[in-house]
């Protein structure tokens, strides 16, 4: 069973058309140790929400790993550590924060709880209820 991730970026900095122009990219820069240890659990086929950070503050595109974790080959610390990310589709809706903020059910989520995360773990109640707001249910 794949799980499930929300991966932050700064849309100024990396965004999701980027990834989508790209169509394959590392996804580094994570040194939160938090954020790291939910990397280490990452695995080839697992599903991504991206999410954008700053003025936007909303998911706006789905993703799949497509790698386990590997060192990072950037950096001289093998505690950083990287995964390779293909765009599967932009939303249909972009889910804003405030909406996700509004909804009693994601009262635990991690995006709510832990917002300086830049990866955080979606279970899969959650993730369906998220494709639902981004009308994709089913997808």
């Amino acid at each position: 069973m794949p799980k499930y991730w929300l991966l932050k970026t700064e849309p100024t900095v990396y965004s999701f058309a980027d990834l989508v122009r790209e169509g394959r990219t590392v996804w580094d820069g994570v040194e939160n140790n938090v954020a790291l240890k939910h990397m280490r659990d990452m695995r080839s086929g697992d599903e991504a929400l991206i999410y954008h950070t700053g003025d936007e503050r909303q998911a706006v595109g789905l993703a799949q790993v497509v790698s386990d974790p590997y060192p990072d080959p950037k950096q001289n610390d093998p505690s950083l550590i990287v995964v390779d990310v293909v765009p599967v589709r932009s939303l249909a809706r972009p889910v804003t924060l405030a909406a996700i903020k509004a909804d009693p059910f994601f009262a635990d989520f991690a995006l709510v709880r832990q917002g300086r995360l830049s990866v955080v773990p979606v279970t899969a109640a959650q993730w369906e209820r998220l494709l639902a707001m981004a009308e994709l249910a089913g997808s």
